[in-house]
């Protein structure tokens, strides 16, 4: 009797908040084009409105990559994310991603469909941990990295203003810029 999601461990290596997901899969014999074509519009399709808004909606993916490999025999899928393997899979099934791992995926041995009641049992059978994972920011999820993208924009706003201009030069303010900490903020901005 094979064990159960629920039985089998979670495989991901991690780093801080980040966690790897990597999948291999057989090609079905004779699916190695069709499965390449599927990947072609998914790249063609990259700006989807509808995937994107899946993803944002999720906000824990970090990236993802899909490959062929062994002169089309075999499959890899791998991600890094944020969060709990299960819902991270949950999450995907939930989404117009799901969709898309149908599509993929359809084309590799076994794959029982993403609303498969064994679905995370085929991921956990075919994944295989990084021997080592290392993330840029491990202490940044994904909705942190999209805060600090929308805040320095906002910041950067701030900084071509004629107004910030003339309060720099107020006198009156000149305790505030002689202070560490915005000394170091004028620093990170110029950047």
């Amino acid at each position: 009797m094979a064990a159960t999601s629920a039985q089998l461990e979670r495989k991901g290596a991690k780093d801080g908040v980040c966690t790897e997901f990597t999948v291999f899969a057989k090609i079905k014999a004779g699916h190695a084009e069709a499965l390449r074509e599927v990947l072609a519009e998914l790249t063609a399709g990259a700006a989807d409105m509808s995937a994107r808004a899946a993803l944002r909606e999720i906000g824990t993916l970090h990236d993802a990559r899909h490959v062929m490999f062994d002169n089309d025999t075999r499959f890899m899928f791998a991600s890094v994310f944020d969060g709990t393997w299960d819902t991270y899979i949950d999450d995907f099934g939930k989404t117009v991603v799901g969709e898309r791992f149908d599509m993929v995926f359809r084309h590799c041995e076994g794959f029982p469909g993403i609303a498969d009641p064994g679905i995370k049992d085929w991921f956990l059978e075919r994944q295989a941990p990084a021997g080592v994972f290392v993330s840029s920011y491990p202490d940044l999820t994904v909705q942190q990295i999209w805060k600090d993208q929308r805040v320095n924009e906002a910041f950067q706003e701030v900084l071509d203003t004629p107004e910030f201009r003339e309060a720099l030069d107020n006198p009156a303010n000149a305790a505030l810029k002689a202070t560490p900490a915005f000394q170091k903020l004028m620093k990170e901005a110029q950047a």
